[in-house]
C-alpha cells in the first residue's frame, strides 16, 4: 500500500512545498485536486502537465492520481437537463483522465456531489440514467488512457445520487467496463453505512469492484483524530491483499493543514504496525 497527501491539504504552499513537506512527512505521494493546479484545470498542456510531474518526482514522491474533479470551471453537472452542459462536462472529465495519464497517476475519483445533483422537479432514476451513461463514456476513456475512474459513494448529507458502495457497485457492474471502478471513503463510510468500513472491505474488495480508499474520520478530520478505529481497517485492507492506494483527505484541519497531514502520517504509520 502506498500512503497519499491529498494535495489541498497543503493549499496555503506552493507546489514545491507541498511535494517537500508530504516527503518529509513519510508520504508516497499526492493525490492533486486540479482546481488546485489552474483555474481551468482542462486547459492545462501536455507540457505543462510534464512540468508538474517533475517538480513532484524531485521530491521522491508521485502523483498517485486526482479527486475533486468538476470544481473548476464552475457550473458543470452531468446531471442537469441541460444536454449541452453535461456534454461540456464530459468534456471536462475527459481532458482529466488525459492529464492524470500525463502527471503519472492511475485513479481518478469522481465526488464531487453538486454535479450529480438530482435536478429539481426531475426523479432519482432519470439522474442515474444520466450519471450512468456518462461514465459509461467515461469508462473508454479512462481505459484508453490507462487509468481507472472511480464513482465515489458519499453521505447523504452530500448527495442523494450514490450513498453506499452497494448503489456505487450495482452502477459500476452496469456499465460493466474495466475503466470504471468504486473506491471506499472512510468518512463517507462511517455516515452512510450499516457495516463498519473493516466488513465493507472484506466484503467488497474481492469483487475487484473496489480501486482505491481514503482515510478520514466521520468527523471529516484527519484519521485518529475522532472515534474511528482504523486499526481493523488496516488488518481488513492486509487480509484481502490490498495494494493499491491509501489517501489521506480531511476537510477540516486541526490544527492546520500542514499539522493535520503530520498527524495522519504518523497515526497511520502506528495503525500499519498494530494490524
Amino acid at each position: 500500500m502506498r500512503l497519499a497527501l491529498c494535495n489541498e491539504v497543503l493549499g496555503t504552499l506552493p507546489l514545491a512545498r507541498q511535494c517537500e513537506t508530504a516527503a518529509a512527512l513519510g508520504y508516497d505521494g499526492l493525490e492533486i485536486a486540479p482546481f488546485t493546479l489552474a483555474d481551468d484545470p482542462p486547459a492545462l498542456t501536455a507540457g505543462r502537465a510534464a512540468e508538474i510531474r517533475r517538480t513532484v518526482e524531485a521530491a521522491g514522491i508521485v502523483v498517485t492520481g486526482l479527486h475533486w474533479l468538476l470544481v473548476k470551471p464552475a457550473g458543470l453537472s452531468l446531471t442537469s437537463p441541460d444536454a449541452a452542459l453535461r456534454t461540456r462536462t464530459l468534456a471536462v472529465m475527459t481532458r482529466l483522465c488525459g492529464l492524470c495519464a500525463e502527471l503519472g497517476g492511475r485513479v481518478l475519483v469522481h465526488g464531487s456531489p453538486a454535479q450529480r445533483a438530482i435536478a429539481d422537479g426531475e426523479t432519482h432514476a432519470v439522474a442515474w440514467a444520466r450519471l450512468r451513461d456518462a461514465l459509461a463514456a467515461i469508462a473508454d476513456i479512462a481505459h484508453r488512457e490507462g487509468v481507472t475512474y472511480c464513482i465515489e459513494p458519499l453521505s447523504r448529507k452530500e448527495t442523494a445520487l450514490i450513498n453506499t458502495v452497494a448503489e456505487a457497485a450495482e452502477l459500476v457492474r452496469d456499465v460493466g467496463k474495466p475503466g470504471l471502478r468504486t473506491m471506499i471513503d472512510c468518512s463517507a463510510a462511517g455516515q452512510a453505512e450499516v457495516q463498519p468500513v473493516a466488513e465493507l472491505i472484506d466484503a467488497w474488495l474481492p469483487t475487484g469492484l473496489v480501486a482505491h480508499v481514503q482515510i478520514n474520520d466521520p468527523n471529516r478530520r484527519a484519521p485518529g483524530q475522532g472515534a474511528m478505529d482504523f486499526v481493523p481497517i488496516a488488518r481488513a485492507l492486509k487480509r484481502n491483499g490490498y495494494g493499491g492506494t491509501v489517501a489521506v483527505e480531511p476537510f477540516d484541519y486541526v490544527p492546520d493543514g500542514p499539522g493535520a497531514a503530520a498527524f495522519a502520517a504518523g497515526y497511520w504509520r502506528g495503525v500499519l504496525a498494530a494490524a
